[in-house]
């Protein structure tokens, strides 16, 4: 007689497994995973959701009784779980900073090495910093020697420092349809591929201003996006960091983990430390697209 199968095929695959200790590993490892998404990212939408029906003018009751739940529960799941603008970083548990390098001078033991600059390396631990407060767990930097060849087709990546360093992601910059990069005989900037205006960074004219890129571009394999945060100098790269992180809430808001992007002017003293940071530019969804 044949035993009865489980709907659910997973479950189905457990329940088949002859060996008690692998069944035991297996069906761990299963619920570990169904945990995590729980947690993480169907949580977080349905306390979204929930924000958003209040916000509609309903109360927690009538709220209830149009999803079907009481209105304790209701209130059980709004005080609860991670924040769901967590998401406009990554989604999942670990978050990968990568950040691009330049080549080390002045090595006596000839082996090659990259280093990060201080902007850089700013915004990396204002961006760990920010993730540890939502449940993320950033990974230690990872440098991307020259000649910058990043990995972009991963989950939870955000990627750091202009296509000078990192060439591959100038190439996926032009994706965007409103902002890039552009480099010429004085160096590099910022434009507006629309009206065709140019953002010089006022840094090279010796003003303690800086302008940078923020946002979220397509990975390469087609399978997902990742955050980008790119100053034409160090100092903007720190100051799009401190951007995200003071305006976390309504960039969630207004892009969730849509293809977007906009300019930031950043103001800063002269150990670096962010005085500012606001929008030079209309922050723009890219629609049509995910």
């Amino acid at each position: 007689m044949t035993e009865p199968q489980h709907p659910h095929p997973e479950v189905n695959s457990l329940l088949n497994i002859t060996d008690p200790a692998e069944r035991v590993k297996q069906a761990t490892t299963l619920i570990e995973t169904y945990q995590a998404l729980i947690n993480d990212d169907i949580g977080p939408i349905r306390r979204e959701a929930l924000k958003e029906l209040i916000s509609s003018g309903l109360n927690q009751t009538e709220v209830g009784e149009k999803v079907g739940m009481t209105r304790a529960r209701i209130g059980q799941i709004l005080s609860s779980g991670p924040r769901p603008e967590r998401a406009f970083l990554g989604t999942g548990n670990v978050l990968t900073i990568a950040v691009g390098g330049k080549e080390e001078s002045g090595r006596t033991d000839g082996s090659a090495s990259a280093m990060m600059s201080r902007g850089a390396s700013d915004a990396y631990g204002i961006l760990a910093e920010l993730a540890r407060s939502l449940g993320l767990k950033p990974q230690p930097v990872e440098i991307v020697a020259p000649p910058g060849h990043v990995d972009l087709n991963r989950p939870g990546l955000i990627v750091l420092c202009g296509p000078r360093l990192l060439p591959f992601v100038g190439q996926v910059l032009g994706a965007d349809p409103k902002y890039g990069f552009v480099e010429d005989a004085t160096g590099n900037y910022l434009i507006d591929r629309e009206t065709g205006t140019e953002y010089r960074s006022p840094a090279d004219s010796g003003v303690s201003t800086d302008y940078a890129y923020v946002g979220r571009l397509p990975r390469p394999d087609g399978k997902g996006t990742f955050l980008y945060l790119a100053g034409i100098h160090a100092a903007g790269t720190k100051g799009a960091a401190r951007y995200v992180e003071a305006n976390l809430e309504s960039l969630w808001k207004d892009h969730k983990t849509r293809r977007f992007s906009g300019l930031v002017e950043c103001r800063y003293d002269a150990k670096m430390n962010i005085i500012e940071a606001t929008p030079l530019t209309k922050f723009h969804r890219h629609e049509g697209v995910n």
